[in-house]
């Protein structure tokens, strides 16, 4: 699995497969490891957190024996820890909840952490970034969200971009062991000032499959993010 470590000054890229072409979900796959991606991105919705349904663990279960890719999966449910014990059978590598949907966070990343996955908290765009402080120290991982969570292929928030340069100040000024990624509405056009704004997990799915050649966008995603730099606080 792909070390976390907030250090890292090289972009990783986690595309998203809910803008992937189901039907052939094995090919979305191979054009995700061409194009040089570490992660893959897999969202879960329940219809309650989020407007949406979309995959489970059995989805997870099927991805694992065709890909070493990390499997970075993204629980936008109202009771991630009832389900978390099964995305992790099932081979997840990095599990997501919301701060929104857990009464208990700090027990919940601490459910993950004995599990033996890497544990990430994300956060809804109006949702104040104060909320994440005394879970800072605890969490390899915060998603900032970029859209309203629920649906592919929405506007991105600009929003995000002060949302992550406050957040690595905090991450940078505590020495934190902390990775920020992001998710909504990331595209080529746009991905070299997500990065540079100290984002280091780039999520882009219809930014990426629903582009003519998946793997040749994910590499210029990458070119463009080299091309500036990693924002240091």
């Amino acid at each position: 699995m792909t070390h976390l470590n907030s250090e890292r000054k090289d972009v990783m890229l986690s595309p998203s497969l809910l803008s992937s072409d189901f039907a052939d979900l094995t090919s979305s796959v191979r054009e995700a490891e061409q194009g040089g991606a570490e992660w893959l991105h897999i969202d879960v919705m329940d219809g309650h957190f989020v407007p949406n349904i979309t995959v489970g663990p059995l989805l997870v279960e099927s991805l694992r024996p065709v890909t070493e890719l990390t499997l970075d999966v993204h629980l936008m449910i109202e009771d991630p820890d009832a389900f978390i014990p099964q995305f992790v059978k099932a081979g997840a590598d990095v599990i997501t909840v919301h701060q929104e949907a857990c009464i208990h966070l700090n027990r919940t990343i601490a459910h993950l952490k004995s599990l033996g996955v890497k544990a990430g908290v994300a956060i809804n765009p109006a949702t104040p970034l104060g909320l994440l402080e005394e879970i800072l120290p605890d969490v390899d991982m915060v998603l900032l969200m970029s859209v309203n969570p629920g649906f592919a292929g929405q506007a991105f928030l600009p929003s995000l971009f002060r949302r992550a340069r406050t957040l690595r100040s905090w991450i940078e000024r505590e020495g934190y062991e902390c990775l920020i990624e992001a998710d909504g509405g990331i595209k080529l056009e746009n991905v070299a000032q997500v990065y540079e704004a100290g984002v280091g997990v780039i999520v882009s799915g219809s930014g990426v499959f629903d582009t003519p050649n998946p793997g040749e966008t994910l590499k210029q995603m990458r070119r463009a993010c080299e091309a500036t730099k990693f924002v240091k606080v």
